[in-house]
């Protein structure tokens, strides 16, 4: 730890120095919004600068002013819910007044500022595909965590262990393959283990974006099956002070959640405050009844303060989550053969988890010369306890320290190329605090540096980039459990696409990346029962890096009464690291499980149709395939989804009314395959059948004095209390089936 923070230290004033050495021309912008069907003006429009975090709201009459503005060619999000968003670069150097105006939202494919290999883009120029989910799907979803609220997404799926714990897969990869990035830098919380889910509070994220395929080019090791970027709300703007409060319900664990933020900006003082709790019962279905060990409770609390100026911003972002999740382990009378122990209290039984995750990041944006840097520095301390005799005496115990830093230089030439250069580091330390052990206390040091270009060539638009890291890994002994060992890992990764416009509304899409992964401290050094699990773990010191080939290729479309997506992908894996149960048994009757590796080759890919066939009506329908097989083994690679598909058929009521806006109705259909694809070997998977789920939901906003002032959502998922088992369920292992019908509410009121 000393370390550690003698390279904060050191890298501070780095951080800083491209203040002093900004500019200081200060730009405004200003124009008016209306309709395009009626020419009447738009209020509460959002005219956002996403890279400068600065923005402002429409007036009644339209109009808007955006000032301390620096005098660089930025993009411009311009969106109003209901409508279609408007995003362009401008150049605010000599544009100082521009008008905007909005079609109403139809079967098009949604426009988006995303974070690309170059740095902030346009999705429409993301060779690899991106999916995205707004704050207003965020809060239509009936989800139990963060990544619980992704899983619909195509090419999403997640493992799960009851209803507070999710995993997040793309593409059939999983684990430490998929990089999670919150608050700007990744996310660390030893990610490695089954249980594990990510500790972020749902509430505190505005919108997501998910790049599906090897992103290990700007993320390093990883970050080989895709990454997840949680995104902040956008700053308010200038002299403006907003607070809310929401609360929701499900019935079937029971859940209760609360949630209430307030946030300013005071002549560039920015200010963020939030708390959340939510606490549930263990689940029920129509099989099982209550599955006790699946209750949890979480408490997450976040502060951002920071300074916006014509130079940059500078943001410091705190935050606070609790999560005390039950350890559900399938046990059943030998006589009745139901599940033992408590259902409905919300009290934490034995046994069960407790984690506690801290986490500051120092977050900067400077305008410097004719480019910018983007520099950030965050410290992370995730507590990981275990209490399966004593609520008060944990075994297990783990405390994980990691500080993490970014630096990045971002710069358009004259010519039309954007150049990205950086650097990235991460320093980790690992002890065990308690009298139980998985894995040896380790330290662990990584670094890359990347650079990148993109251009727009007549119809083509290309980019690519090329990256080196290198990671140290040492592992501590203890007694005859853990040896003293030490590793270093090292990787060369990168990608070229290109983005061909065949018309106005289509393109065709082509890249070729190469992903990179160490193995992670478990693979390498895990001896020990894993709790939760039902097994015992054993790790491999001799494992190599993963290293992958991932060949896209998609087309879509786009009009006003259709538009169409096609994403394939053949993704060969080198080294495959996973876990096969040995045959063995432990001295505690658990099966022994050991990590291997082999070659791998996955494929498949995503197809979603959305027709607008009358107005205000919407019938989306996305299929997502993933088939994988280890090369030189006849066999199949474990948790690979089976082949979904869902259907969402929704129509908006009242999209801008004086009273009621944003209002509509929708129904969903989940259809998933049978999985008999499985990891035979050791008779490590079971295959599992397949399920049909429907759900209803409705949900409107309401105004108040020209305000939407109130949000109410309704929902109802599994409406006939289908007794099933997702093939990602760790569950089902015990012989347990996911829940059964819920039915749910959540309230939003903004003040």
């Amino acid at each position: 730890m000393k370390r550690m923070f003698i390279l904060c230290a050191l890298l501070l004033p780095a951080l800083l120095l491209p203040a002093v050495l900004a500019g200081k021309d200060v730009k405004t912008l200003s124009g008016k919004v209306t309709d395009k069907a009626s020419g009447e003006p738009l209020a509460g429009v959002y005219v956002l600068f996403p890279d400068l975090k600065q923005g402002t709201i429409t007036d009644s009459d339209g109009n808007y002013l955006a000032q301390s503005l620096p005098a660089i060619v930025t993009t411009v999000q311009v969106s109003l819910l209901g409508h279609q968003t408007i995003i362009e670069d401008i150049d605010l150097r000599v544009t100082s007044h521009r008008d905007f105006v909005l079609l109403e939202s139809n079967a098009s494919i949604a426009e988006a500022v995303v974070t690309g290999i170059t740095g902030t883009e346009l999705r429409r120029d993301s060779p690899s595909p991106v999916a995205l989910v707004s704050a207003r799907e965020l809060q239509e979803s009936a989800s139990s965590n963060i990544i619980d609220a992704l899983a619909g997404k195509p090419g999403i799926s997640q493992i799960t262990t009851g209803g507070g714990i999710s995993k997040p897969v793309i593409r059939g990869l999983g684990y430490n393959r998929v990089l999670v990035v919150h608050d700007g830098i990744r996310q660390e919380g030893q990610q490695w283990g089954d249980e594990h889910g990510v500790e972020v509070d749902p509430q505190s994220v505005g919108s997501v974006e998910i790049l599906k395929g090897p992103a290990s080019l700007v993320y390093g090791s990883d970050a080989m099956a895709g990454v997840i970027v949680l995104n902040d709300y956008p700053v308010l703007p200038r002299g403006t002070i907003s607070a809310s409060a929401g609360a929701e319900y499900q019935s079937n664990a029971g859940l209760f959640g609360y949630t209430g933020d307030a946030s300013g900006n005071n002549g560039g003082v920015v200010w963020d405050i939030r708390w959340s709790q939510r606490m549930a019962h263990d689940y029920r279905n129509a099989s099982d009844g209550f599955v006790p060990g699946t209750r949890f409770g979480e408490k997450a609390a976040s502060g951002m303060f920071g300074i916006n100026r014509s130079w940059g911003w500078s943001h410091l972002k705190l935050s606070l989550f609790q999560l005390v999740p039950g350890i559900a382990e399938g046990e059943r009378d030998p006589e009745t053969g139901l599940l033992e122990g408590p259902g409905n209290g919300y009290s934490p039984e034995l046994p069960f988890q407790k984690v506690n995750h801290f986490k500051a990041v120092l977050d900067n944006f400077f305008i410097a010369g004719e480019g910018t840097v983007k520099a950030t520095l965050g410290y992370q301390r995730n507590g990981r306890r275990e209490f399966e005799e004593s609520a008060v005496e944990p075994g297990l115990d783990l405390v994980l320290h990691t500080l993490n830093w970014n630096l990045q230089y971002k710069r358009q030439t004259d010519s039309g190329w954007r150049l990205v250069g950086g650097a990235a580091g991460m320093f980790q330390k690992s002890v065990n605090a308690g009298e139980e052990f998985l894995i040896p206390d380790y330290g662990l040091g990584d670094a890359g540096i990347f650079v990148t270009a993109c251009r727009e060539i007549g119809e083509w638009h290309v980019s690519g980039g090329v990256r080196g890291d290198i990671r140290f890994l040492h592992c501590e002994p203890l007694e005859a459990r853990f040896e003293d060992f030490s590793r270093t890992f090292g990787g060369v990764t990168g990608s070229i696409g290109a983005i061909r416009r065949l018309s106005p509304k289509s393109d065709l899409r082509l890249n070729l990346s190469r992903g990179f992964r160490a193995p992670n401290v478990s693979e390498l050094g895990s001896n020990g029962k894993h709790e939760g699990t039902l097994r015992y773990e054993v790790g491999n010191h001799g494992l190599l890096s993963e290293s992958s080939w991932q060949a896209d290729l998609g087309w879509d479309y786009s009009s006003a009464v259709v538009s169409a997506e096609t994403a394939l992908f053949a993704n060969l894996v080198q080294n495959y690291i996973y876990l096969e149960r040995t045959g063995g048994v432990s001295e505690e009757g658990d099966p022994v499980f050991g990590y291997t590796q082999g070659n791998a080759f996955l494929w498949g890919g995503e197809i979603s149709v959305d027709v607008h066939p009358v107005e205000r009506l919407h019938f989306e329908n996305v299929l997502s395939l993933v088939y994988s097989r280890l090369v030189a083994r006849n066999d199949y690679l474990p948790f690979t989804p089976a082949p979904r598909l869902v259907s969402n058929l929704k129509y908006d009521l009242v999209r801008d009314g004086k009273v009621l806006t944003n209002s509509y109705v929708a129904a969903r259909m989940e259809a998933v395959a049978a999985q008999d694809r499985i990891h035979v070997t050791g008779g490590t998977e079971t295959a599992t059948p397949g399920y049909v789920l429907f759900g209803l939901s409705a949900g409107a906003d309401i105004r108040i004095a020209g305000k939407d002032a109130l949000t109410l959502m309704a929902f109802a998922d599994n409406v006939f209390d289908t007794v099933y088992q997702s093939h990602l369920s760790r569950l089902k292992y015990a012989g347990v089936f996911n829940p059964g019908r819920n039915i749910g509410v959540k309230i939003l009121v903004r003040i």
